[in-house]
C-alpha cells in the first residue's frame, strides 16, 4: 500500500484550510486516510505559529516506514529541518512572456542564418577530394 503524507482540503468555498493526513495514494483527496498528523491554515500571516500545527514525530515515524510527502508538504520539512529538499529551478518563468518570444525568435533566426551558410561551406570540400580521387574501376 504506496503511502503518502499530504493535504486534505477542509474549510468553505474561498477560506480554504488543510488537514495534513497520511493516506493510502490511490484514496481521493479529501476522502478517507489513515493518521491526521496537523493542519495548514494558508489565511493566516507567515509570521503567525498557528498557521501550521504538526506532530513532527509522527511524520518522522511514517517516513520512516516508507511514506512519500508530497511537494508542500517537503517544503513543511525542509523548513523544520527534517528532510531536504532539492532546490527547484526553471528561469525561463523569470522572464516576461514577450522577452521570452523575442529571444526564441533570435534563435530561429540565428539557427535559420547558420545552416545556409553551412551547405555552401559544406559542398565546396565535398567536390574537391572527389575531383582528385582515381576513378574507380
Amino acid at each position: 500500500m504506496p503511502l503518502v503524507i499530504r493535504m486534505a482540503r477542509a474549510g468553505t468555498k474561498k477560506r480554504p484550510f488543510y488537514h495534513i493526513v497520511v493516506a493510502d495514494s490511490r484514496s481521493p483527496r479529501d476522502g478517507r486516510f489513515i493518521e491526521r498528523l496537523g493542519y495548514f491554515n494558508p489565511l493566516l500571516p507567515k509570521e503567525k505559529t498557528d498557521r501550521l500545527k504538526w506532530d513532527l514525530e509522527k511524520a518522522k515515524a511514517w517516513l520512516a516506514k516508507g511514506a512519500q510527502p508530497s511537494d508542500r508538504i517537503k517544503r513543511f520539512l525542509d523548513a523544520a529541518g527534517v528532510m531536504k529538499r532539492a532546490p527547484r529551478n526553471n528561469p525561463e518563468r523569470a522572464i516576461p512572456r514577450k522577452e521570452r518570444k523575442a529571444k526564441e525568435e533570435a534563435a530561429k533566426a540565428a539557427a535559420g542564418a547558420a545552416p545556409a551558410a553551412a551547405p555552401g561551406a559544406a559542398a565546396a570540400p565535398a567536390a574537391a577530394p572527389a575531383a582528385g580521387a582515381a576513378p574507380a574501376s
